[in-house]
């Protein structure tokens, strides 16, 4: 009856500690995959590490797989890429000087791109516009003999 007893708290206390350990499982997948989310792709670099399939990318999340296991923490899995791949690693990298165009830079071409177009537009006169300053009598007279030879060019022979 002990035997039976204690092999059946045995079986009790495996099944305890898989589950913990299957928990654990989830809960690195659930850190792996939202660091991950936090990290750009640098071979795709319009999708996150978590989206990617890029091989690159799988082994970025091994790694941090790997390092989260080891007990890092986010901002030491972070640092180790930032070290390793710069800045552009980072979907929100700091703002410091370094970064100042991965921020800023849509805002300039944006700006940039709206003066241009207002500058077209200012030196572009409106169509159908008519100016209203009289011709001066050079240009009266060469009106004139245009005028003249069209009204010849028209005349039946």
């Amino acid at each position: 009856m002990l035997r039976a007893l204690r092999a059946g708290l045995g079986a009790a206390l495996c099944g305890v500690a898989l589950q913990a350990a299957a928990l654990t499982e989830a809960q690195l997948d659930a850190r792996v995959h939202a660091l991950s989310s936090e990290l750009r792709c640098l071979v795709c670099q319009n999708q996150t590490l978590a989206d990617s399939n890029a091989e690159l990318a799988v082994d970025l999340r091994r790694q941090i797989r790997a390092q989260l296991r080891d007990g890092a923490s986010d901002a030491a899995i972070k640092d180790y890429l930032v070290q390793r791949y710069g800045d552009f690693v980072l979907y929100q990298p700091p703002l410091r000087p370094l970064t100042w165009l991965l921020w800023f830079g849509p805002l300039l071409l944006l700006a940039a791109t709206v003066a241009a177009i207002a500058r077209a537009r200012s030196r572009k006169p409106a169509s159908g516009a008519h100016s209203d300053a009289p011709l001066d009598a050079a240009a009266q007279r060469q009106l004139a003999e245009l005028l003249d030879a069209s009204a010849t060019e028209r005349r039946p022979p």
